[in-house]
């Protein structure tokens, strides 16, 4: 039997949910703006190349995330007072629940596939451009998105499954306020049971699948994808720039400066410019990756360690999610 800890984070757990509600409500009223106006821009007729078509998708799929979330941190976090009674837990609240499980992942899951599609296409724009028109053109561009969001609700499957409505039944007092073991104790008013809705996994079994399918496929997949294009895309921009610098050392004849100058001159502004749009690539996917790898780590082990991990860590840091 294991008796090591793995982790101590009940105290940050509830230090932080405290004020993750506000910062999460934030985040995602500002991030809907943002998303709105990204989409706005992006669908404008002089905007829509390949890779704007796919940040649209990625907008979209970020919108409908923070979108559905607001009210979920409305009923889960700023109405502290409410969650300590029975209509807090109807049916028709657990039913949203889970919808708001499924729906999340899903639609991370989408945004995930679509930032790795956004690196393939980039990778290839500078390494093969004459490819890259063919394949990477707007229209097959657009039925890549159209399938992405077709198949990763069908990869995610297995999440709709594993999840279930559970009734207990709960002691509350008159006013249906919840009363927990440590309320009973010095209670003495009347006390009633009433039926509240939970919701669990299925089975222990769908539970650990749960975890594989997130830490591995929504989460880790991705990342490893993510860091070997992040790698290759910052050798590629390297060596571009060490080729430039040793083109513009070498010497010219004097009678062709002026007829081939500004042809260079006009090709190296090009090649910044793209440049500058694959540092600000590499820079969104290294911040991806520094959010998306803790969790997908945090979801592996949880299938590997087991309910002690689960309990320890993964529910203190789900928390703070």
């Amino acid at each position: 039997m294991n008796n090591s800890t793995y982790c101590d984070l009940a105290a940050f757990s509830k230090s932080y949910e405290e004020i993750h509600g506000r910062l999460s409500f934030l985040v995602c009223v500002f991030g809907s703006i943002a998303n709105i106006l990204n989409i706005c821009v992006l669908t404008t007729k002089e905007m829509r190349w390949p890779t704007n078509l796919i940040l649209t998708g990625l907008a979209v799929a970020d919108l409908l995330v923070m979108l559905e979330y607001i009210p979920f941190t409305f009923h889960r976090y700023l109405n502290e007072e409410k969650r300590k009674y029975i209509d807090n837990y109807s049916y028709n609240w657990a039913v949203f629940t889970i919808f708001h499980a499924l729906f999340s992942q899903v639609f991370h899951f989408i945004s995930c596939c679509l930032t790795v599609i956004l690196a393939i296409w980039r990778y290839m724009a500078i390494t093969s451009p004459h490819n890259s028109r063919y394949w990477c053109e707007t229209k097959k561009t657009f039925y890549i998105i159209i399938i992405t969001y077709m198949v990763c609700p069908i990869i995610c499957s297995p999440l709709f499954m594993s999840l279930k409505i559970l009734a207990y039944n709960q002691t509350c007092d008159i006013n249906n306020k919840i009363l927990d073991k440590q309320d009973l104790v010095n209670f003495t008013g009347v006390t009633f049971k009433r039926i509240i809705y939970i919701t669990t996994y299925v089975s222990e079994d769908y539970k650990y699948i749960s975890f594989w399918i997130y830490g591995v496929v929504i989460k880790l997949v991705p990342c490893i994808l993510l860091t070997h294009l992040s790698r290759r895309l910052i050798s590629v921009l390297l060596e571009t720039k060490k080729r430039r610098k040793m083109l513009m050392n070498h010497s010219l004849p004097l009678n062709n400066i002026r007829e081939i100058k500004p042809m260079l001159n006009k090709k190296f502004e090009k090649d910044k410019q793209a440049d500058r749009t694959s540092g600000m690539l590499v820079a969104v996917l290294l911040l991806f990756l520094i959010t998306e790898f803790p969790q997908a780590i945090l979801g592996l082990l949880s299938a590997t360690k087991g309910h002690q991990f689960e309990k320890e860590c993964y529910i203190p840091l789900g928390k703070c999610q």
